[in-house]
């Protein structure tokens, strides 16, 4: 009887889980269609074939798939390229290559990311997040890029204070914010409801028992939205174009969707990620999109994230929100037609602002400052550019990071007796350490025989290996005698002499 009611909890907990993240789905959905430059049903469509296709599938027990942010920019300029029309055989194009990725295993690869690079991913998602959800509160069209979500944010306000339309429905979503906030000091049986669903259903009876201006969700259609591929767009991904948009696709997907993958498996004690599965399984889901007409779909960290802080244990959750979605957009858009755009923004934000990683910014200030420079880099770039380019920039900084702190050498100088100069080096000897070296030797007197120790060196790339060499031969051939080297068989692979240091 422990076990059903084990058993049975878990099942509760999925199950108000997968509704926690259809209402973060749905407004994400919306929205990416929208500023995709396509009917808002092609991103329902992709939301619903994240939850009901690639939810069943192994990989990721917990992450949540549908039409992600990162891929907006590359979306809308194809479709302005080479039409609505197109977009279905590009999307399956690349979903095709993504299954070839994982069966040949790339996607282990992408387990090789700093921890400060996962932070700065999802602190950056969650402030484009924050800048963009504000303008949906207001009721006003957001900018597209970064930079201009956050420069515009003073004129939003001016707007907020001058007109009562766009008053009422930031106060829509602030209402909502404040619900969230709340919701956690209420009694336990109270939050057995889910804060989001709460939030939502109160904001939308306020809306219309006050009758008040708001934008709400609207929905025309599933069936008439489902655009399959024709035969001469299939036959035009061969044009190099295409191809060139078919790997931006495919490259851009795998990348959020793996990356993703790695902040998900930091938030729960659960089972890990299979990465080449889940690569298998994002090109499955995007096979199918492609099929249907409808967006690319990629791994979502916000409602990835939602599903396990709402309590999820296993895949049905993400299989039921694809459910709900369906439900609602197909069978009830009447329902979906009442929800203020305003509410669902406000769970965004509420969502966005818990992404920031405000405890681990504090922590690294403290000690590992060099971490909080990769984690605050990758944020900032991912609000100025992209999801991708600010994961790159992060994860080529990491790497630069770590080879400098690995690349420690120390230089010790002894004058012996007989004016005989030893120099001792140990530790890592690389070109980044190089003026180091050379300043130090350079300084040397002329005029004393000088014996350069490497004993305790262990490693010396060709660089350090190089200009040793030159140093001793320009020593060698303005000094006394050639400068003397030991140890130096153990990083060349042949005995020390003079002779070989010189050439």
């Amino acid at each position: 009887m422990l076990a059903a009611a084990r058993d049975g909890a878990a099942v509760r907990r999925d199950v108000l889980a997968s509704l926690v993240v259809f209402l973060v789905a749905l407004p994400l959905c919306v929205g990416v269609a929208v500023a995709s430059g396509v009917p808002a049903e092609l991103g329902l469509i992709t939301g619903i074939v994240g939850g009901l296709v690639v939810g069943f599938l192994p990989g990721s027990a917990l992450q949540v798939s549908g039409p992600a942010a990162g891929l907006t920019v590359l979306v809308f300029e194809a479709v302005r390229e080479f039409g609505l029309g197109m977009l279905g055989g590009i999307v399956l194009a690349s979903g095709l290559l993504q299954i070839g990725l994982g069966l040949l295993r790339f996607g282990r690869w992408f387990r090789a990311i700093s921890v400060s690079v996962v932070h700065g991913m999802l602190a950056g998602i969650g402030l484009v997040l924050v800048f963009g959800q504000l303008y949906t509160m207001a009721g006003v069209e957001q900018p597209r890029s970064g930079p201009e979500k956050v420069l515009g944010t003073a004129g939003l306000a001016g707007e907020i204070a001058s007109d009562g339309t766009v008053l009422t429905s930031f106060a829509v979503g602030l209402g909502t914010i404040a619900v969230l906030v709340g919701w956690q000091r209420l009694p336990a049986k109270v939050r057995l409801v889910p804060a989001a669903l709460a939030a939502v259903a109160l904001a939308t009876a306020a809306t219309a028992l006050l009758d008040l201006e708001v934008a709400s969700v609207r929905v025309q259609g599933l069936l008439e939205a489902i655009r399959p591929p024709a035969m001469g767009d299939l036959a035009s991904l061969g044009s190099a174009a295409v191809i060139g948009t078919v790997l931006g696709f495919a490259l851009i997907a795998s990348a959020e969707s793996l990356f993703s993958a790695a902040a998900v498996d930091r938030m729960h004690d659960g089972p890990r990620t299979h990465y080449d599965k889940e690569l298998v399984a994002q090109g499955i889901g995007n096979t199918v999109c492609g099929a249907l007409g409808a967006l690319p779909m990629t791994a979502v960290i916000v409602r990835s994230s939602a599903n396990v802080q709402a309590g999820a244990k296993t895949r049905a959750s993400r299989i039921l929100h694809g459910l709900w979605l369906l439900m609602f957009t197909a069978l009830l858009p009447a329902a979906i037609g009442i929800i203020p755009l305003a509410a669902l923004a406000g769970v965004l934000v509420h969502a966005g602002c818990k992404l920031i990683p405000v405890k681990e910014l504090a922590v690294l200030w403290r000690g590992h400052r060099g971490e909080l420079a990769v984690l605050v880099t990758t944020a900032v770039a991912i609000l100025a550019t992209s999801m991708f380019e600010g994961v790159m920039l992060g994860l080529v900084l990491a790497v630069a990071k770590s080879a400098w702190e690995t690349s420690h050498v120390h230089v010790e100088t002894h004058a012996l007796t007989g004016d005989r100069i030893v120099v001792t080096l140990s530790g890592n000897a690389t070109f980044l350490r190089l003026p180091r070296i050379l300043q130090t030797l350079e300084a040397l007197p002329k005029d004393r025989p000088i014996e350069l120790d490497l004993t305790a060196v262990r490693h010396l790339d060709h660089a350090c290996r190089a200009a040793l060499g030159n140093w001793a031969a320009r020593h060698g051939a303005t000094g006394t005698e050639p400068v003397r080297m030991t140890g130096y068989e153990r990083t060349d692979g042949a005995a020390a002499t003079p002779a070989r240091l010189a050439g």
